[in-house]
């Protein structure tokens, strides 16, 4: 699904209204024009060959069977000013304090119901609300220890939250490796420019998740609980658990004793696990308590989460709070738990499920952007500018059968920055998604996965559906992060 470019010229990442570069990308342009075409192909070629040789591969689901690709990667990055970073870091680490607050809110007193800031009936027609996780306080009262928030700018320049992904995120390791190209490609570069580093990335998951472990370990066993190879991004799970120096491990791998404690099978019998990071979705973790037909998670498992014998990041439940509906009340939920207002904000966002809201959407179809409340990977959207008449009649069908499902938004201009294609250098959509790591303090990656449209035109990011990706350089303009 493509959206071609509105009348409004879209904010460049690197130039500006006259075509001139960004300070912060001044030396990057000026490398570019000194290499020529022919040099800066050959250097996105090498950055091609080791991806392949490396086998950083994404997998597609396509007609019923799983398709191995090598990872897109554009070799010109993408650059934000650490000063306009400083800020988003700051907006990124309010926005997850206040979801982690609703969340352990929900599962427990429901204060912001009682209050009126939340409808109940978002909460009883959530289909990511687990009862089982009610009554719970996990430590630190944090939920959703890693999240990847998806941030895009406007045509003025505007950084907008487009959506919170709390469950299972994924993406962090090709911000490592896409790095780790960039470097290659622009050696000249990382001398002396003040680009911050990335790398410290999994030292900081693996000290977030030993700190989750029960206050009686001293030297807690982590392990990545993943559905397997065949899963898209088994790439990550055992690329995270190595650099972390942690357990990669499935469902069968793992076992719940009659007290409440899980183990690891091994060669050398059955050893104990403190901290679980676990890349399977609430309903396959444990077949006592969801679906019972799941042969990727652990019989019992929630037993012993909810004793406190283990740790699960994320927490079962946290999906709650990324519900596109829910979305739209998290600036409310900001001046609710925390008394500040928002440092960044929403997409101006339609719910369905208000009467007024929904004429107006079912009125302006064409205008607007329909989203599925519960989707991810850009899966149910519809581009109302590039529907049929008869996808815009089933579209309003669906919203009238299900008014809770669905949330509307206007068509943003995604920002664009200058990407390498067949022909030379071409503007190409992109966004944004940084990963936050919260516990008892919080984290923020430099910059994060720049995702781009690599169809001209496209507003669709998403690599499961044809997009790319870019290094995101945070570059300190004053005394700078030296070599990185």
């Amino acid at each position: 699904m493509t959206e071609t470019a509105a009348a409004t010229t879209p904010w460049d990442e690197l130039l500006d209204s006259e075509g001139r570069p960004r300070p912060a990308a001044a030396e990057l342009i000026a490398l570019i024009e000194r290499l020529g075409p022919e040099e800066l192909q050959a250097r996105q070629a090498a950055a091609a060959a080791d991806i392949l040789t490396m086998g950083i591969t994404f997998t597609v689901y396509s007609e019923g069977s799983n398709i191995d690709r090598a990872w897109p990667f554009d070799v010109i990055p993408r650059i934000i000013e650490a000063r306009e970073w400083a800020a988003i870091e700051r907006g990124l680490v309010q926005r997850l304090r206040a979801l982690n607050m609703f969340i352990d809110d929900v599962y427990n007193e429901r204060r912001c119901v009682a209050d009126g800031v939340l409808p109940a009936e978002l909460l009883v027609d959530s289909v990511n609300y687990r009862p089982q996780c009610e009554g719970v306080h996990p430590k630190f009262g944090v939920w959703a220890h890693i999240s990847g928030s998806d941030l895009v700018r406007d045509a003025d320049g505007t950084m907008y939250v487009l959506e919170d992904n709390l469950r299972v995120p994924s993406g962090v390791s090709y911000v490592i490796e896409n790095r780790a190209l960039a470097k290659k490609a622009f050696p000249e570069l990382f001398g002396y420019l003040g680009i911050a580093p990335v790398d410290a990335y999994t030292d900081e998951l693996n000290k977030l998740l030993a700190s989750l472990a029960p206050d009686t370990v001293t030297e807690p066993s982590i392990v990545v609980l993943t559905p397997g190879i065949f899963n898209s991004a088994y790439f990550e799970h055992s690329f995270l658990a190595q650099r972390m120096g942690a357990t990669l491990v499935e469902g069968g791998d793992l076992v719940v004793s009659d007290d409440d404690r899980v183990y690891m099978r091994t060669i050398g019998g059955l050893e104990p696990v403190d901290v679980i990071y676990r890349r399977i979705d609430d309903l396959f973790l444990d077949p006592a308590v969801f679906r019972p037909d799941s042969l990727l998670g652990v019989p019992g498992l929630m037993r012993a989460w909810r004793a406190g014998n283990v740790a699960l990041a994320n927490a079962p439940g946290s999906g709650v709070a990324d519900d596109k509906v829910v979305y739209a009340w998290v600036p409310d939920l900001i001046r609710y738990y925390l008394g500040e207002e928002p440092l960044l904000p929403n997409v101006p966002t339609y719910r369905c499920l208000d009467p007024a809201e929904r004429r107006f959407v079912l009125d302006n179809l064409r205008e607007l952007v329909l989203k599925p409340a519960n989707e991810s990977g850009g899966y149910g959207i519809l581009i109302g500018s590039r529907a049929s008449d008869a996808q815009l009649q089933a579209q309003a069908e669906a919203i009238e059968r299900d008014p809770r499902n669905w949330i509307a938004q206007p068509i943003i201009q995604l920002s664009t920055t200058p990407t390498l294609c067949p022909d030379g250098i071409e503007p190409r959509h992109v966004d944004l998604r940084p990963f936050v790591l919260t516990g008892e303090t919080s984290y923020v990656t430099a910059g994060g996965l720049t995702r781009v449209a690599l169809t001209k035109g496209s507003l669709v990011v998403n690599s499961s559906q044809g997009g790319g990706s870019k290094d995101t350089w945070i570059v300190d303009l004053g005394s700078g992060w030296g070599s990185y």
